[in-house]
């Protein structure tokens, strides 16, 4: 008898007891991650009631690649592009929400006694809320649609990418164990430019890389190639001194502006599905009820912050961005749960061990409780809105109201603030790019032409050129390159006294430039003459070549916008995007608290096939339709004779209170009695002396109507006539063969 591995029992345990208790989970509508945290307790060895895993090393090596694709599969979800468009009504509430949240449980775990580490870890499991959760919900309820409903994607999409940084920064601090500011301000420092630089190379390269192997992929090879650049990008994270899940998300987020992003994501979701089960089985292996006992004070406490801590400091977020107070009661008391990350914190605590074991039984009671608690905080969301209008003086209100119409109607930035956000960001991206060359020959290039060149002239002449000449491009448009806008052209010729101001950016630049490249030839360069006679002749240079340059540069700049538009370009949605995903148009909207809404027309809607003007929707309801999709065509601002037909879908503008009145009557389908195949019949029908349609045409004998069916045959003695004519005329012992509803080819048998 074979040998079977450890592993492969304790895999088998974990899946079946997993799928049981899953779907019991599903049976009960209830989140499927608390099932697959209770499946690990079942198997754990702190109960013995079940077979226990025996094997817990692997079972862990397996939930923490769990924890790599679950980072992976966030980034593909994730994008930088819907970071930016998420817009700063729902950055202020996450920001507001979080740095409160993270404070408050901070203080909380110090009340209760716990060391710095335990109570800074709790403060980061705390900062995110569950994106699963709150899409379970809010679909149960039918809210998905309304206006508060979008805010909180907004600061879902937020926190994941402030989670991720936290705890990057709280692996920083146990492993370092410095908690001075600048300690802490360095940290920042480094994640947020190998960020950036992550990003930019990233995007520059993937997209291309992809491009051109995309000919010979297949769903096997994107999923091989895929998981390959996320472990690279994992491995690259690592030896920075970053989180194996930071480089998933990085890698996750790049892959998610290419033209593949969908299919990655389809493609690796089983596995991602597989590993994750893994990873949240092991969460409940961790759990000990007798600490859940222990710690129930302390369980309760935690609960109590997160539901009353989340809901006020996001509800807070929200009036302080200028939501009205009604939808930000309603973003507040969405957001009263942790999420996912708490068990991935709390795991990355674990791992490096400095945090206590009874984090674990804590999260997991706090997360199953405002699990429950979610649906019901949602749904009462409105009523504690209605009361607490009577309750407070209407002057109050009608402050924080007009706070909330006063910031909507705010306009747009001003042309100075527009020049100078594309002036940081030239010297941000190029900074970057020439710190990031300079790491690069100073830790790699120049040590290994040193190692391996024996000539000290030629180690000079590489030693000051090469550097030099790789960052030529970078340092040019860091120095010369202007913000190709209208905006930079009016501010220069609107008025003289705006020259002064770009005059002394451009002078700054300059020196800025000079300063740079001094820096690089005091590192590389061996001797004084050598730097300043290299400093003239590289500035010369850059003159007298700034054509060719500015060419160079604007085909590298060109291709990474292509690469980061490729997906929106490409895709059948495009334009739908640019209409719908407008920050513009959506914080237009929002000054009169309308937003828009899409739904798909059903095959049965009762109004398929009329006209918008028949259907009198604005007249009755108050509602716009603004686009209407069909298949690859988006047809904008629909007249009156446009016609809806099934599938379509369509972008409805209206407010919240209209679009509760409106959708009856959206998803309203026609009444048709249920048939199925069984209901279809091939029969025949005998024409003898008694018939009444002897002597009459197929169309005059009416068959076809009465049958629901097709005449699609007559024997007439030894004559077959196949598919016969309407004007075919039936004759005395013709047999019809008729395809139509079982029960009426049966009753017109009896008749004829």
């Amino acid at each position: 008898m074979g040998h079977l591995p450890k592993l492969i029992e304790d895999l088998a345990l974990i899946l079946i007891v997993a799928a049981f208790v899953v779907l019991l989970f599903r049976k009960i509508k209830q989140p499927l991650v608390l099932g697959y945290i209770i499946a690990g307790f079942l198997v754990s060895p702190n109960l013995n009631i079940f077979p226990s895993v025996v094997d817990s090393a692997n079972i862990k090596t397996l939930a923490e690649i769990g924890v790599i694709f679950l980072l992976f599969s966030l980034g593909l979800e994730f994008s930088f592009k819907k970071l930016m468009n998420v817009g700063g009504s729902a950055s202020i509430t996450a920001f507001v929400e979080i740095i409160f949240i993270t404070i408050a449980g901070y203080y909380t775990g110090r009340w209760l006694g716990w060391s710095v580490m335990d109570s800074m870890f709790l403060g980061g499991m705390l900062a995110s809320s569950s994106t699963t959760i709150i899409i379970r919900a809010f679909d149960e309820l039918g809210v998905k649609t309304r206006n508060f409903a979008k805010t909180v994607f907004g600061v879902l999409v937020v926190e994941d990418i402030v989670v991720i940084l936290l705890m990057v920064l709280l692996s920083t601090i146990a492993v370092t164990k410095e908690f001075e500011g600048t300690q802490i301000l360095f940290t920042v420092a480094k994640l947020l430019f190998f960020l950036i630089l992550w990003f930019l190379l990233g995007i520059f390269l993937i997209p291309t890389l992809l491009k051109k192997i995309k000919p010979l992929v297949d769903d096997e090879i994107l999923l091989i190639v895929s998981i390959g650049l996320c472990l690279g990008m994992v491995l690259i994270a690592v030896n920075v001194g970053f989180s194996a899940e930071l480089g998933a998300f990085v890698m996750g987020s790049i892959i998610a502006e290419t033209t593949v992003a969908e299919k990655v994501e389809h493609t690796l979701k089983s596995v991602k599905d597989l590993f994750a089960a893994v990873f949240f089985v092991s969460v409940g292996m961790m759990i000990d009820y007798q600490e859940m006992m222990v710690y129930a004070w302390p369980i309760f406490i935690v609960t109590i912050l997160t539901i009353f801590g989340k809901l006020f400091s996001s509800a807070l977020g929200a009036l302080l961005s200028g939501q009205p107070l009604k939808q930000s009661i309603q973003v507040g008391m969405s957001m009263a749960q942790i999420g996912e990350f708490a068990f991935i914190v709390a795991t990355l605590g674990l791992s490096l061990g400095v945090i206590s074991d009874f984090l674990f039984p804590v999260a997991v009671g706090v997360s199953a409780i405002t699990t429950f608690t979610t649906p019901y905080l949602i749904k009462l969301s409105e009523p504690f809105y209605n009361w607490l209008v009577k309750v407070v003086p209407p002057k109050y209100i009608k402050r924080i109201n007009q706070y909330s119409s006063n910031t909507q109607n705010i306009q747009a930035e001003s042309t100075w603030k527009t020049i100078l956000t594309l002036y940081a960001r030239i010297l941000l991206i190029n900074g970057i790019i020439i710190l990031a060359i300079y790491l690069m020959f100073s830790n790699f290039i120049i040590p290994a032409i040193n190692e391996n060149l024996d000539s000290n002239d030629i180690k000079n002449i590489i030693g000051n050129a090469l550097p030099v000449l790789f960052i030529l491009p970078f340092l040019w448009a860091l120095m010369v390159k202007r913000p190709g806008t209208v905006a930079y052209k009016e501010l220069w010729t609107k008025t003289k006294y705006n020259r002064g101001p770009l005059l002394i950016i451009e002078i700054t630049r300059i020196i800025l430039g000079i300063v740079i490249l001094g820096f690089f030839l005091d590192r590389f360069a061996s001797t004084t003459v050598s730097f300043f006679i290299t400093i003239p002749v590289a500035i010369v240079f850059m003159f007298m070549f700034s054509k060719r340059l500015n060419k160079f540069y604007d085909r590298l700049e060109k291709r990474f916008i292509t690469n980061l538009n490729d997906r929106a370009t490409n895709s059948d949605d495009a334009a739908l995007t640019r209409l719908t995903g407008n920050t513009e148009v959506i914080s237009n909207l929002a000054a009169w608290d309308v937003h828009i809404v899409e739904h798909q027309v059903k095959p049965l809607a009762e109004f398929v096939g009329k006209t918008l003007l028949e259907l009198q929707w604005r007249e009755k309801f108050g509602i716009n339709i603004g686009y209407i999709k069909r298949g690859a065509k988006l047809i904008h601002t629909p007249d009156r004779n446009e016609v809806l037909m099934p599938y379509d879908k369509v972008g409805i503008i209206g407010t919240d209170e209209q679009f509760q009145v409106f959708r009856p009557v959206f998803d309203s389908e026609e009444v048709v009695p249920e048939e199925n195949a069984d209901h279809i019949k091939l029969g025949k029908i005998l024409i003898n002396h008694h018939s009444v349609k002897k002597g009459l045409t197929i169309r005059e004998s009416g068959i076809r109507d009465k049958t629901d069916g097709l005449v699609i045959a007559i024997r007439r003695g030894n004559e077959r006539i196949l598919n016969p004519e309407s004007s075919e005329v039936l004759q005395l012992d013709d047999i019809v063969w008729v395809v139509g509803n079982r029960k009426k080819i049966e009753k017109l048998n009896v008749e004829i």
